[in-house]
């Protein structure tokens, strides 16, 4: 039996109480970030591949279905504003289009040709990178995806929470994190999906920093999109160059971004 399937190791579920149920969660939750430390060796590996690609100009894509299609949407949606990156340079696809972001379509994850179709609208090339996520490592949308774009010469890597999966056959780096039985037996949404996310935030946030997107521990490309950012923004320019907080937010909303308002008080100029 798959882990994700394997039995919780709770019982009579709804005649405990909440505190009880709430610690039974945060206990299982604790193991999580255990099981992704065991995987780091692996996901070292493909970074340093997939940062190799990026530096020509490649692109990385998600593909899953439900939960993790979800989870992909999320980080790459956040690699934007927090990196200031193009929305094309990191992109999450999910099984069923845009619409099963918020409700689950009908058999979307059993399609074994849609995911490249939904890749091929993305025009991608040998310098791209694909990351299957998919808890069980079973699902035919994923296995498929990753299949056909490592035939066409893309970069494949996988997050699934089990060993010895379909899906871990089909890429070059796989990485399997096995969270044992979830509190509620076979709800992938609840562990697994916690060890997805946290990956998913390792890889983009690693191949981020390497890529220049990170000026010591700040985000010096984020978008200024809310009052609390441009403040943000601001108390960085003044910890950098010691200017007067008013001056310092003079030079951000002239310049749109950390980065360049700070090259340009080092290069003496307003302009």
């Amino acid at each position: 039996m798959k882990t994700t399937e394997a039995n919780s190791l709770y019982d009579h579920l709804e005649l405990e109480s909440i505190e009880n149920l709430l610690k039974g969660i945060n206990s299982e939750d604790q193991k999580v970030a255990l099981a992704v430390a065991q995987k780091i060796p692996a996901i070292t590996s493909f970074v340093e591949a997939l940062f190799r690609r990026m530096t020509k100009g490649g692109r990385l894509f998600y593909i899953g279905a439900g939960t993790s299609g979800r989870l992909g949407i999320l980080d790459a949606s956040e690699c934007p504003p927090t990196f200031g990156v193009d929305a094309n340079v990191v992109v999450g696809i999910i099984a069923g289009g845009d619409s099963a972001i918020r409700n689950a379509v009908e058999n979307a994850e059993d399609s074994v040709e849609a995911a490249w179709e939904d890749l091929l609208e993305h025009n991608p090339t040998s310098i791209d990178t694909v990351i299957g996520i998919a808890a069980s490592g079973t699902t035919p949308y994923v296995i498929y995806g990753v299949e056909c774009a490592r035939k066409n010469g893309l970069l494949t890597a996988c997050i699934t929470c089990n060993n010895n999966s379909l899906l871990a056959d089909h890429v070059e780096h796989p990485i399997s994190v096995v969270v044992g039985p979830e509190f509620i037996t076979g709800s992938t949404r609840m562990k697994s999906g916690t060890a997805q996310k946290m990956v998913l935030n390792m890889i983009s946030t690693t191949v981020m920093v390497k890529l220049g997107k990170i000026h010591g521990n700040k985000m010096v490309d984020m978008q200024l999109s809310n009052d609390k950012l441009i403040a943000r923004g601001t108390r960085m320019i003044v910890e950098e160059t010691g200017l007067k907080s008013s001056l310092a937010k003079e030079y951000l909303l002239k310049h749109g971004s950390v980065r360049t308002a700070i090259d340009a008080i080092s290069d003496g100029k307003k302009d």
